[in-house]
């Protein structure tokens, strides 16, 4: 398996590149680490946001990022939509690119009806297809029993498959069995 960096066009191309972007990585890492230190000390920045007229305040909590490993084909373009996806809902993503996916679902135990084109773990779950990420969050916190969620098929509308006509999905919750039911409907 090869990583996405390996062969990603924007992937440092010197030594030099490289800790350049390891330097920024450092700096973003530093100021995370800062920001948490001051939210956890009595008196720190508070995050509740502002009311207007009779609205309730809102509480919010700092989640730490949440990391998932992605599977998938190098030439994949909605695989790659996919995982900006989960980026920006503040996922740390590790991307392997394999060209056996067959052998990468058949280890992880997804279900044949239930495939797609992409297959990841997060914790120790496995998320198969393009399955929205608020709906993984929910299933992380959650913590139903079950080995994972699945998208099955490729459904116009869903993150990564986005343009065109919407369809209306499925998002299934499966076991080690093979068995699954709806865990939402998108």
């Amino acid at each position: 398996m090869t990583r996405l960096t390996d062969h990603h066009p924007a992937a440092p191309r010197s030594r030099r590149d490289f800790l350049v972007a390891l330097g920024g990585l450092g700096v973003l890492v530093g100021i995370a680490g800062v920001s948490a230190r001051l939210n956890a000390q009595p008196g720190g920045p508070s995050r509740a946001k502002p009311t207007i007229g009779n609205e309730p305040q809102s509480k919010s909590s700092t989640v730490a990022p949440r990391a998932i490993t992605v599977y998938k084909d190098p030439n994949c373009g909605c695989c790659k939509l996919w995982v900006a996806h989960m980026q920006k809902a503040g996922f740390v993503t590790t991307v392997n690119d394999t060209s056996d996916m067959a052998t990468v679902k058949s280890a992880m135990g997804v279900p044949e009806a239930l495939q797609s084109c992409h297959t990841a773990r997060v914790g120790s779950y496995i998320i198969e297809g393009h399955v929205p990420a608020d709906l993984i969050v929910k299933l992380l916190d959650e913590k139903p029993e079950g080995r994972g969620l699945a998208v099955p098929g490729m459904p116009s509308g869903s993150p990564g498959m986005e343009g065109g006509r919407a369809e209306h999905y499925a998002v299934m919750l499966f076991d080690k069995a093979g068995k699954s039911r709806v865990y939402a409907s998108r």
